[in-house]
């Protein structure tokens, strides 16, 4: 892949604790160089994290963006990411990659969910499409596609993953999120330190 190909990586972070959940839509390179941020909040337990990635895309306004890669499908709570509506949106392939062996999330959501609440999530999650695993440099991850084959959802997720198993555009986003979940905690706070 030549090193100048970009990808959008979106990750989330959020505290036991608190409302909202932070993402972070990160453009990275596929030789590393980051390349733009932004920003959105979700709801903890909520339903709105598909409408705050699609947002992070509009705002990051790239056309040069080849690939969305997303670092989960169930951030803040099971407020659950439809790689659908990503991918129609941006208007480019959407590859989500996660990293734990699961049985699925059925389970997780019976016991946390019920009524209405359950039944939406249930329908979003089982909408989703197949999860493979998929061998990155002598680890195994597992990924979900739309708007590409598997062939070319395994050639980017590898392209972009330079070392271990995590892509440099979601881990990126991963550690973005982190750092502004963390500098609205501390504002939340009333940590005067923090700006």
């Amino acid at each position: 892949m030549k090193p100048g190909v970009r990808a959008l990586g979106i990750a989330e972070s959020f505290r036991r604790d608190a409302e909202q959940s932070t993402l972070a839509g990160a453009v990275v390179r596929a030789d590393r160089v980051l390349d733009g941020l932004a920003y959105r909040r979700c709801t903890v337990g909520g339903t709105d994290a598909t409408e705050a990635a699609v947002e992070l895309v509009a705002e990051l306004g790239r056309p040069d963006v080849q690939y969305v890669l997303l670092g989960a499908v169930a951030p803040a709570w099971y407020n659950f990411l439809d790689p659908s509506r990503v991918q129609e949106a941006a208007d480019r392939p959407v590859i989500t990659v996660t990293f734990e062996a699961s049985d699925g999330l059925e389970a997780g959501l019976r016991d946390a969910f019920s009524g209405r609440e359950l039944e939406r999530r249930l329908e979003t999650y089982r909408s989703l499409p197949d999860r493979r695993e998929l061998s990155v440099n002598d680890e195994t991850v597992y990924v979900r596609h739309r708007g590409c084959d598997r062939d070319e959802a395994a050639t980017v997720v590898r392209a972009f993953t330079p070392d271990g198993g995590r892509p440099e555009p979601i881990r990126v986003a991963s550690t973005a999120a982190r750092a502004g979940d963390s500098l609205v905690g501390s504002l939340e706070d009333g940590d005067e330190n923090a700006g």
